[in-house]
């Protein structure tokens, strides 16, 4: 597994899974897997009335939010948002990325069942984007990947927050509430080195679990149990374990969550045709993160005291984290199925725009990055 540690293998196989999972959708056994894929066993226990997808979607990308908590945690400590001077120009460019799209989205959609699938072009996928970026940026400076991955990292913090606001149902507060002393219990114990580790591992373990219960019952997704975990972790076990949990997330949650995201049925979308909403996701994701970032960017590079502004991102550089942000792809599947979670045609324009829209992000950005990278190797 150690191979998944590398950001261009965790790009190709994503790449790989969402191929996949729509090539099978629409192949002639594409029924049967997604029924396997949505079966809802018939347990009589609520917590486990869930489908293959629905553990993959609430469960395992639980264990995704935990990895980025714990990076978040450590940019916000030791990294590159360790203070406001640092956190400004990717923060300022973030939030260009986040309010332009969803922007653009509210202008071509106006169908109010569609409205709410705003949040849909805001997000920009990690693994994707740093993968491209390595794949193809020999020769950038390294302050390209660190404003990129600080970019990234705060743009899943605002997916997070999105997330939690929007798309809570029905809350009961109660679980929550029990689970705030098990989170703070969960942090203290994880600093605890003079524990034997086999107990205290057992113990984080049971806590983990026990949180992701009651968030998941508390009607907030579940992956915000994972969210709230990786904040309150202790930094340097949290380190040794994303190290550890890194490949995993990598070579099987996230490819497993592309391939069951993208298994849409394209006819299924032959009623309403190539509508607002397809257009509105395609458009705004990659369209409305290039303006955004840029934007953000040029913004931020004019905050910055004349006397640094030498260190800051030129142009050029702005551009290739603009176009490579529009890689929405993860977070951005996420989102379409939470927002429409219960309409399958939607789900499937939105679905087919997320991958289009992320394609020509992929393609954009990529020959964005090799010409910039180029021209900067050539100039050294």
């Amino acid at each position: 597994m150690t191979i998944f540690r590398s950001e261009r293998a965790a790009a190709v196989v994503l790449a790989l899974a969402a191929v996949a999972g729509l090539v099978i959708a629409n192949s002639p056994i594409g029924t049967a897997v997604v029924g396997v894929r949505d079966a809802h066993p018939d347990t009589g226990v609520s917590i486990l009335d869930l489908s293959l997808g629905h553990w993959i979607a609430d469960g395992l990308l639980a264990l995704f939010f935990f990895v980025v908590a714990i990076e978040l945690r450590h940019e916000l400590t030791h990294g590159e948002l360790d203070s406001p001077r640092k956190a400004l120009a990717p923060a300022v460019a973030a939030t260009g990325g986040v309010i332009v799209p969803a922007l653009l989205f509210l202008v071509l959609v106006r169908d109010p069942t569609e409205l709410v699938g705003w949040p849909i072009p805001t997000a920009t996928d990690i693994a994707f984007a740093l993968g491209v970026l390595a794949l193809l940026g020999r020769g950038l400076p390294r302050r390209v990947r660190a404003f990129l991955l600080a970019l990234a990292v705060l743009d899943d913090l605002i997916a997070i927050a999105i997330i939690a606001a929007f798309f809570t149902r029905e809350l009961a507060p109660i679980p929550l509430l029990v689970a705030v002393p098990l989170i703070a219990a969960f942090g203290w114990i994880s600093a605890r080195s003079t524990w034997p580790a086999g107990v205290r591992t057992a113990v984080l373990i049971v806590l983990g679990v026990a949180t992701w219960v009651l968030v998941f019952s508390s009607g907030v997704h579940a992956t915000i149990a994972g969210v709230a975990l990786g904040l309150v972790f202790a930094s340097k076990p949290g380190e040794r374990l994303r190290h550890a949990l890194e490949p995993w997330v990598n070579g099987l949650v996230l490819p497993l969550f592309a391939l069951s995201a993208s298994m849409v049925v394209v006819p299924e979308i032959r009623d309403g045709g190539l509508g607002p909403l397809f257009w509105g996701v395609f458009i705004a994701l990659p369209a409305g993160k290039l303006i955004g970032i840029s934007a953000g960017g040029l913004i931020a590079r004019q905050l910055v005291p004349a006397s640094e502004r030498r260190a800051a991102l030129r142009l050029p550089e702005i551009l290739v984290v603009a176009t490579l942000g529009g890689v929405g792809f993860t977070i951005s599947l996420l989102m379409a199925e939470l927002a429409f979670r219960g309409d399958e045609t939607l789900v499937a324009s939105a679905t087919l725009a997320v991958l289009a829209g992320s394609l020509v992000a992929l393609v954009v950005g990529g020959v964005t990055t090799a010409t910039v990278a180029r021209r900067s190797r050539f100039s050294s």
